[in-house]
Protein backbone atom coordinates (compact mmCIF):
# COMPACT_ATOMS: atom_id res chain seq x y z
CA UNK A 1 0.00 0.00 0.00
CA UNK A 2 3.47 2.34 0.01
CA UNK A 3 2.57 3.82 -3.61
CA UNK A 4 -0.98 4.42 -3.33
CA UNK A 5 -1.09 8.36 -3.72
CA UNK A 6 -4.46 10.35 -2.87
CA UNK A 7 -6.45 11.58 -6.23
CA UNK A 8 -8.41 14.91 -6.43
CA UNK A 9 -12.06 13.87 -5.94
CA UNK A 10 -12.85 16.37 -9.13
CA UNK A 11 -10.78 13.67 -11.38
CA UNK A 12 -11.95 10.31 -8.95
CA UNK A 13 -14.25 9.05 -11.94
CA UNK A 14 -10.67 8.65 -14.13
CA UNK A 15 -10.62 5.19 -11.92
CA UNK A 16 -13.42 3.64 -13.29
CA UNK A 17 -13.74 5.42 -17.02
CA UNK A 18 -12.55 2.09 -18.37
CA UNK A 19 -14.67 -0.03 -17.26
CA UNK A 20 -13.03 -2.82 -14.89
CA UNK A 21 -14.25 -5.21 -12.66
CA UNK A 22 -14.20 -4.07 -9.37
CA UNK A 23 -14.05 -5.61 -6.08
CA UNK A 24 -16.99 -3.83 -2.87
CA UNK A 25 -16.12 -4.29 0.76
CA UNK A 26 -18.87 -3.46 2.81
CA UNK A 27 -18.73 -3.54 7.03
CA UNK A 28 -21.72 -3.33 9.11
CA UNK A 29 -22.26 -4.04 13.12
CA UNK A 30 -18.48 -5.42 12.83
CA UNK A 31 -19.48 -8.03 9.88
CA UNK A 32 -17.22 -7.36 6.58
CA UNK A 33 -17.49 -9.12 3.10
CA UNK A 34 -16.44 -8.73 -0.15
CA UNK A 35 -17.82 -9.67 -3.35
CA UNK A 36 -16.56 -9.13 -6.98
CA UNK A 37 -19.21 -6.71 -9.18
CA UNK A 38 -18.47 -5.75 -12.73
CA UNK A 39 -21.57 -2.76 -12.83
CA UNK A 40 -20.14 0.09 -11.44
CA UNK A 41 -19.44 3.35 -13.47
CA UNK A 42 -19.30 7.04 -12.67
CA UNK A 43 -22.03 9.20 -12.50
CA UNK A 44 -21.26 12.90 -11.75
CA UNK A 45 -17.85 15.01 -11.38
CA UNK A 46 -18.24 17.40 -8.28
CA UNK A 47 -19.32 15.96 -5.88
CA UNK A 48 -18.01 12.44 -7.36
CA UNK A 49 -20.71 10.11 -7.39
CA UNK A 50 -20.91 6.18 -9.02
CA UNK A 51 -23.34 3.99 -9.79
CA UNK A 52 -23.03 0.05 -8.03
CA UNK A 53 -25.45 -2.40 -8.75
CA UNK A 54 -26.08 -4.46 -5.80
CA UNK A 55 -28.70 -7.44 -6.02
CA UNK A 56 -30.89 -7.78 -3.03
CA UNK A 57 -29.92 -11.33 -2.67
CA UNK A 58 -26.43 -10.64 -1.64
CA UNK A 59 -25.13 -10.21 1.32
CA UNK A 60 -22.92 -7.32 0.73
CA UNK A 61 -26.71 -5.51 -0.16
CA UNK A 62 -27.27 -6.48 3.78
CA UNK A 63 -24.20 -4.91 4.97
CA UNK A 64 -24.09 -1.76 2.74
CA UNK A 65 -28.24 -0.94 3.63
CA UNK A 66 -26.71 -1.05 7.17
CA UNK A 67 -23.59 0.76 7.45
CA UNK A 68 -24.79 3.56 4.10
CA UNK A 69 -21.19 3.16 2.82
CA UNK A 70 -18.60 0.63 1.01
CA UNK A 71 -15.65 0.60 -0.77
CA UNK A 72 -15.15 0.12 -4.61
CA UNK A 73 -11.54 -1.43 -5.40
CA UNK A 74 -9.65 -2.00 -8.79
CA UNK A 75 -8.30 -5.65 -9.10
CA UNK A 76 -5.14 -6.31 -10.77
CA UNK A 77 -4.32 -9.37 -13.22
CA UNK A 78 -2.36 -10.77 -10.34
CA UNK A 79 -5.78 -11.00 -8.46
CA UNK A 80 -8.10 -12.53 -10.98
CA UNK A 81 -8.40 -15.85 -9.51
CA UNK A 82 -9.42 -13.70 -6.15
CA UNK A 83 -11.81 -11.57 -7.76
CA UNK A 84 -13.28 -14.76 -9.37
CA UNK A 85 -13.69 -16.45 -5.79
CA UNK A 86 -15.06 -13.84 -4.03
CA UNK A 87 -17.22 -13.17 -7.00
CA UNK A 88 -18.59 -17.16 -6.78
CA UNK A 89 -19.02 -17.24 -2.89
CA UNK A 90 -21.68 -16.32 -0.47
CA UNK A 91 -20.28 -13.79 2.12
CA UNK A 92 -23.88 -14.88 4.36
CA UNK A 93 -21.92 -18.58 4.73
CA UNK A 94 -18.77 -17.44 6.17
CA UNK A 95 -15.76 -14.95 6.76
CA UNK A 96 -14.44 -14.83 2.88
CA UNK A 97 -11.62 -12.68 4.38
CA UNK A 98 -10.40 -15.80 6.13
CA UNK A 99 -11.42 -18.38 4.36
CA UNK A 100 -9.72 -17.08 1.26
CA UNK A 101 -6.74 -15.17 3.23
CA UNK A 102 -7.24 -12.11 2.06
CA UNK A 103 -4.97 -9.17 3.34
CA UNK A 104 -6.80 -6.08 4.10
CA UNK A 105 -6.39 -2.23 5.78
CA UNK A 106 -8.85 -0.35 6.88
CA UNK A 107 -10.51 2.08 4.28
CA UNK A 108 -9.62 6.18 5.01
CA UNK A 109 -12.94 7.87 5.53
CA UNK A 110 -15.40 5.13 6.00
CA UNK A 111 -15.87 2.13 8.09
CA UNK A 112 -14.74 -0.66 5.84
CA UNK A 113 -11.78 -2.88 5.05
CA UNK A 114 -9.93 -2.51 2.00
CA UNK A 115 -8.27 -5.46 0.08
CA UNK A 116 -4.31 -4.77 0.16
CA UNK A 117 -2.51 -4.97 -3.71
CA UNK A 118 -5.42 -3.64 -5.76
CA UNK A 119 -4.59 -0.67 -7.80
CA UNK A 120 -7.37 1.82 -7.29
CA UNK A 121 -9.61 2.67 -4.46
CA UNK A 122 -12.78 4.78 -3.75
CA UNK A 123 -14.34 5.32 -0.91
CA UNK A 124 -18.17 5.98 -0.95
CA UNK A 125 -21.14 7.06 0.85
CA UNK A 126 -24.80 5.79 0.00
CA UNK A 127 -26.78 8.55 -1.30
CA UNK A 128 -30.35 7.46 -0.34
CA UNK A 129 -32.18 6.79 -3.20
CA UNK A 130 -35.08 4.01 -2.15
CA UNK A 131 -36.98 3.37 -5.57
CA UNK A 132 -33.66 3.03 -7.71
CA UNK A 133 -32.35 0.54 -4.59
CA UNK A 134 -35.48 -1.57 -4.99
CA UNK A 135 -36.84 -1.32 -8.12
CA UNK A 136 -33.39 -1.23 -10.24
CA UNK A 137 -31.12 -2.67 -7.07
CA UNK A 138 -29.27 0.32 -8.31
CA UNK A 139 -27.03 2.14 -5.58
CA UNK A 140 -25.70 5.97 -5.80
CA UNK A 141 -22.84 7.15 -4.07
CA UNK A 142 -20.61 9.99 -3.34
CA UNK A 143 -17.43 8.84 -3.61
CA UNK A 144 -15.43 10.71 -0.61
CA UNK A 145 -12.17 9.46 -0.97
CA UNK A 146 -10.00 8.12 -3.81
CA UNK A 147 -6.60 6.96 -4.24
CA UNK A 148 -4.33 4.85 -6.40
CA UNK A 149 -1.15 3.17 -6.82
CA UNK A 150 0.98 5.77 -8.90
CA UNK A 151 3.02 3.25 -10.45
CA UNK A 152 -0.29 2.46 -12.49
CA UNK A 153 -2.67 5.78 -11.93
CA UNK A 154 -0.54 9.50 -12.27
CA UNK A 155 -1.12 12.92 -13.99
CA UNK A 156 -5.03 11.56 -14.45
CA UNK A 157 -4.27 8.62 -16.86
CA UNK A 158 -4.13 4.97 -16.44
CA UNK A 159 -0.58 3.42 -17.44
CA UNK A 160 0.51 0.13 -17.17
CA UNK A 161 4.36 -0.40 -16.65
CA UNK A 162 3.60 -4.06 -16.27
CA UNK A 163 1.59 -6.82 -17.04
CA UNK A 164 0.96 -7.08 -13.12
CA UNK A 165 -0.52 -4.10 -12.73
CA UNK A 166 -3.43 -4.16 -15.57
CA UNK A 167 -6.68 -4.13 -13.67
CA UNK A 168 -9.33 -6.76 -15.45
CA UNK A 169 -12.41 -7.02 -17.48
CA UNK A 170 -14.68 -9.71 -16.68
CA UNK A 171 -16.24 -11.90 -19.48
CA UNK A 172 -18.26 -15.03 -17.62
CA UNK A 173 -17.58 -18.49 -16.58
CA UNK A 174 -13.62 -17.48 -15.51
CA UNK A 175 -12.85 -15.60 -18.29
CA UNK A 176 -10.95 -12.33 -17.66
CA UNK A 177 -9.27 -9.53 -20.44
CA UNK A 178 -6.22 -7.55 -18.94
CA UNK A 179 -6.81 -3.50 -19.94
CA UNK A 180 -4.77 -3.19 -23.18
CA UNK A 181 -2.32 -0.47 -24.27
CA UNK A 182 -3.00 3.37 -24.12
CA UNK A 183 -3.03 5.49 -26.82
CA UNK A 184 -3.75 8.96 -27.50
CA UNK A 185 -5.28 10.35 -30.69
CA UNK A 186 -5.23 14.25 -31.39
CA UNK A 187 -8.18 15.88 -33.19
CA UNK A 188 -5.42 17.20 -35.56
Amino acid sequence: MNHLKDVPLNKAYLLLNHGPSTLVTSEHDGVANVMAAAWVMPLDFDPPKLMLVLDRNTWSRHLVEGSGTFVIQLPTRQQAELTLAVGTSNGGEGNKFDSLDIRTSRAKQVDAPVVDGCVAYLECKVLSEPHNQEKYDLFIAEVVAAYADERAFSNGRWHFPSDDLRTIHYQAGGAFFATGEAFQVSRG
